[in-house]
């Protein structure tokens, strides 16, 4: 399990890494002129989302599960004001993308709300998808990984069906690190609280969706951040993808529009299924965070095995 749960969260970070170059391109025939088939890390060019990035970093998305990461290593587990005071800091002198979640959250703030009171309103899936870490810090101990992985989305998405999204995933991610072949564990985690509207559709949705041409389902779906576009999206390149971690992610990049926030839960649950080999050793070695996100992984194994 240990080598498949680092696998995890390192699948996760290169997702979102491989995305950021194309992040929020919507016209996939810009994408194939530009740039042909997105294979490796790509250095964000104007007008993109993030000019002020280089190639092998992170998207405002991967850069906030970097911090829950060092959160988590620094306190030994989560701790949501502690999270909290983490990530404001962090903002305070981000040279990133702000999006509308996160200009949300830091007014609320700043009028005075508390880390339990503070998130936005936002339906962005990206609140649920940074959550690798914290399956690993509780991978042994699936009660606190769903209870931890719902209060950190509502740090900043204060939004039901966000928060429900990230126990769901979560759950996945869990049951596939303990053996579960990724399709079997959303169906299981389907049937132990989901199986109800609107998540049973989502799932329905993405699952049935596998035979189709990757960039058609997630147009079909929708290529946007809102939960109801990006879940079965997510849904449907874990399906189809079950055994090509490499090939989901770089189809789900080329499939256009919020590719980072897909790809972080992607990322996550192939990563944990098909264990370290199944990422190219280039995205290792080229990712730009590789030694700090390794060294706050032995931190946490240092405290939990």
């Amino acid at each position: 399990m240990h080598e498949n749960a680092r696998a995890m969260v390192f699948g996760s970070f290169a997702a979102d890494a491989l995305a950021l170059g194309v992040h929020w391109i919507y016209n996939t025939h810009v994408i194939d002129k530009k740039w042909g088939r997105v294979e490796n890390y790509l250095k964000p060019e104007r007008p993109t989302y993030h000019p002020t990035k280089d190639r092998g970093e992170f998207t405002h998305y991967g850069d906030q599960t970097l911090v829950l990461l060092k959160s988590i290593a620094q306190n030994a587990g989560f701790d949501l004001n502690k999270f909290a005071a983490d990530w404001r800091q962090f903002f305070e002198s981000y040279n990133g993308y702000f999006d509308g979640a996160t200009k949300a959250t830091l007014e609320n703030f700043k009028t005075g709300k508390k880390p339990n009171a503070a998130g936005s309103d936002s339906d962005d899936f990206a609140g649920a998808a940074r959550i690798a870490p914290l399956v690993y810090y509780y991978r042994k101990n699936p009660e606190q990984l769903i209870k931890s992985a719902k209060t950190q989305t509502s740090l900043t998405h204060n939004h039901q069906q966000v928060i429900d999204s990230a126990a769901f995933f979560g759950g996945v991610a869990f049951k596939v690190l303990n053996g579960a072949p990724p399709v079997a564990a959303l169906q299981e985690t389907r049937n132990e609280g989901f199986d109800r509207p609107p998540y049973s559709k989502w799932i329905e949705d993405g699952l049935g969706s596998v035979e189709k041409d990757t960039r058609q389902a997630i147009l079909d779906f929708g290529q946007m951040c809102e939960i109801d576009a990006a879940f079965p999206s997510v849904i449907h390149l874990i399906a189809k993808y079950e055994s090509n971690l490499k090939t989901g992610l770089v189809e789900n990049a080329m499939a256009g529009g919020d590719s980072a926030g897909r790809g972080l839960a992607v990322g996550m649950v192939l990563g944990a299924h098909l264990g370290i080999a199944a990422l190219p050793p280039e995205w290792l070695a080229e990712l730009k965070a590789y030694r700090q996100i390794a060294a706050f992984l032995d931190q946490i194994d240092q405290r939990v095995g």
